[in-house]
C-alpha cells in the first residue's frame, strides 16, 4: 500500500463534505420524517461519516509510520454500507409513508457475513435510495438541475465504492480513487446546499 502524509489528509475532504450534507439533511428534513424515520437517517449518515473518518485515520496512521491500526479500515465497508442502507430506508420511507409523530417505522437490520457481497449489495442500495430519494424529491419541486446533481453523486459513489474495493499498489490509483471520492461527495454537498437555499425546510412531502 503506497500511502502518503498529503493523500492521507485529502482522504478526509470527502469525509468532512458528507459530514456538512449530513448536517443540512438533518436540519432540513427533521419536520418531514416520523421519528422512527428520521432516527434511520441520523444513525445511517452518523454511520457513513464514521467508516469515512476511521478508514481516514488509518490511512494517516499508516502514512505517518505510527502504526498498522488495520481493524480501522476493515470496519470500513461494514459500517458504510449499513448506514447507506439505515439512510436510504429512511428517505424512501419519507416519500412513500405517511408521516406522523408518533409513527415509529423500523428495519430488518440484515445479519452482517465475513463475505464483501452482501456490503456491496447494501451499499449500492443504500446509495440508490438514498441520493435517489432525494433526486425524486428535488425533482417533485421542480428542481430538475438538482435531480441530476444528486444521481450524478450516486454515480461517483459507486464508483468510490468500486475503487476503494481494490488493493492499489500504484499511489497514482490512489490519487484517482481520492479524486473520484471529492467530487462525489462535493456534487452531493452542492445538491444539499442549493437545496436548503431553495427553501427545503419549508417544503411539503406530499405538494
Amino acid at each position: 500500500m503506497d500511502f502518503s502524509v498529503p493523500m492521507a489528509l485529502v482522504d478526509f475532504i470527502p469525509v468532512i463534505l458528507f459530514l456538512f450534507s449530513a448536517i443540512l439533511l438533518q436540519r432540513d428534513l427533521y419536520n418531514k420524517m416520523s421519528k422512527g424515520a428520521f432516527a434511520l437517517l441520523a444513525s445511517g449518515t452518523i454511520m457513513i461519516f464514521s467508516a469515512g473518518a476511521l478508514k481516514a485515520l488509518w490511512k494517516l496512521l499508516y502514512a505517518a509510520n505510527v502504526c498498522d491500526f488495520e481493524r480501522l479500515s476493515a470496519i470500513f465497508f461494514p459500517l458504510q454500507s449499513l448506514g447507506f442502507l439505515l439512510a436510504g430506508l429512511s428517505l424512501v420511507a419519507m416519500l412513500t409513508v405517511k408521516q406522523g409523530q408518533g409513527t415509529l417505522y423500523s428495519a430488518a437490520v440484515p445479519a452482517v457475513f465475513s463475505g464483501t457481497m452482501i456490503f456491496v449489495a447494501m451499499t449500492c442500495l443504500g446509495a440508490a435510495a438514498f441520493c435517489g430519494s432525494l433526486a425524486i424529491f428535488a425533482g417533485k419541486k421542480k428542481k430538475g438541475g438538482l435531480s441530476v446533481l444528486y444521481v450524478l453523486s450516486f454515480i461517483m459513489m459507486l464508483a468510490m465504492g468500486y475503487l476503494s474495493s481494490k488493493d492499489f499498489d500504484k499511489a497514482s490509483m490512489n490519487w484517482i480513487a481520492e479524486g473520484v471520492n471529492v467530487l462525489g461527495q462535493g456534487l452531493f454537498l452542492l445538491a444539499n446546499y442549493l437545496m436548503h437555499k431553495a427553501g427545503m425546510e419549508a417544503w411539503k412531502i406530499n405538494d
